[in-house]
């Protein structure tokens, strides 16, 4: 697809970030610049690992996954939104419609706005992968989404470091990683029907699903992007995204999976949806598929950390710019509930 052309950049960014004095002072490439290539390679060589055994929902290398998630935003001063030390959303059993999944949980953690603590804005990815075959090959799921999720792990960093400095948001951030997600949905599905905050006071969810590879459409171009569901709910939302990209990062973004006749059908097919489907605008950040999707070589020295960094760091500048800005994000467009 053609690119939007963005006209009067500056303008649209003074409108979407009408900010308090000291986050109005702020760089946010500052802090966005703390999403390195190293760390995020750290983070996956271990995520996606074989001790992790695929991360299949409801098996250990699974409780795994969670445990590496708690501890690491433990470590970073993130409260639990639930309360005390719990990071884990339950999920019930019933909500899986096939196979004998045991108990499992989605991870959390908060951080409270500074000045619009009851408007949260949930930046998602799924932290499960389908686990182990019959025989016995370990599908570690590098990409899907270990990408997605040591992204968030990267981006919930940035916004620490930031309010160390005193730029907390205005607006309250849910960093939070669902599983089931390849069991349909189920982890996203089970949030939205059961929110630790009300959908109401949603402003956003910014959904990660495979940012760290580069697929055969765009051999030899690593600068990319595909964006989906910027424009479904939201104009203010695709025209900030648009603006923060062309202001900071300049990254192609593609919108061709963005297309309603697209047979993939993708935006139906991550995490994002259950949030649209509820009125919540939403962007869908994803490198497309690849030779490795759904296989056992779907492996982290595979992954373009480098590519995977800087997608991660436009995820994080959207983030910043509407939690942010003065007024929430308008919704001007009717809900699509015919997906799953």
């Amino acid at each position: 697809m053609k690119k939007i052309l963005v006209l009067a950049i500056p303008a649209i960014l003074t409108a979407c970030s009408a900010q308090n004095k000291k986050v109005e002072n702020a760089d946010p490439m500052d802090y966005a610049n703390t999403i390195t290539a190293a760390e995020l390679k750290e983070h996956l060589y271990t995520f996606a690992s074989d001790e992790f055994e695929g991360r299949e929902t409801g098996e250990p290398g699974q409780k795994k996954a969670a445990e590496y998630l708690k501890k690491e935003y433990k470590e970073l001063e993130l409260v639990s939104p639930i309360g005390g030390d719990d990071y884990f959303q339950e999920v019930p059993t019933s909500y899986f419609k096939r196979g004998n999944v045991k108990p499992t949980e989605n991870v959390v953690a908060y951080l409270k706005g500074s000045e619009k603590p009851e408007e949260v804005l949930v930046i998602s990815s799924h932290y499960d992968h389908v686990g182990i075959d019959d025989n016995g090959n370990i599908y570690n799921g590098a990409d899907d989404d270990g990408s997605g999720t040591v992204g968030i792990l990267e981006i919930a960093e940035a916004f620490v470091e930031a309010s160390k400095d005193g730029y907390t948001p205005k607006r309250s951030i849910l960093f939070l990683n669902v599983t089931g997600e390849e069991k349909g949905l189920v982890g996203s599905k089970f949030y939205t029907d059961e929110p630790i905050f009300p959908l109401e006071n949603t402003v956003a969810n910014l959904n990660i699903d495979m940012i760290g590879r580069i697929d055969p459409q765009h051999a030899g171009n690593d600068n990319y992007v595909y964006l989906i569901g910027s424009d479904k709910l939201s104009t203010d939302l695709h025209q900030l995204s648009e603006a923060v990209n062309a202001r900071y990062i300049n990254l192609d973004l593609d919108y061709t999976y963005n297309d309603e006749n697209d047979p993939n059908r993708f935006y139906y097919r991550s995490d994002h949806y259950n949030f649209a489907k509820n009125n919540i605008p939403i962007i869908f950040y994803f490198n497309g598929t690849h030779a490795d999707y759904h296989k056992p070589t779907d492996t982290p020295d595979k992954i373009e950390y480098d590519v995977l960094a800087k997608r991660a760091k436009l995820v994080f500048l959207t983030a910043w710019e509407i939690a942010n800005r003065d007024a929430r994000l308008v919704v001007d467009k009717a809900a699509d509930t015919t997906g799953k």
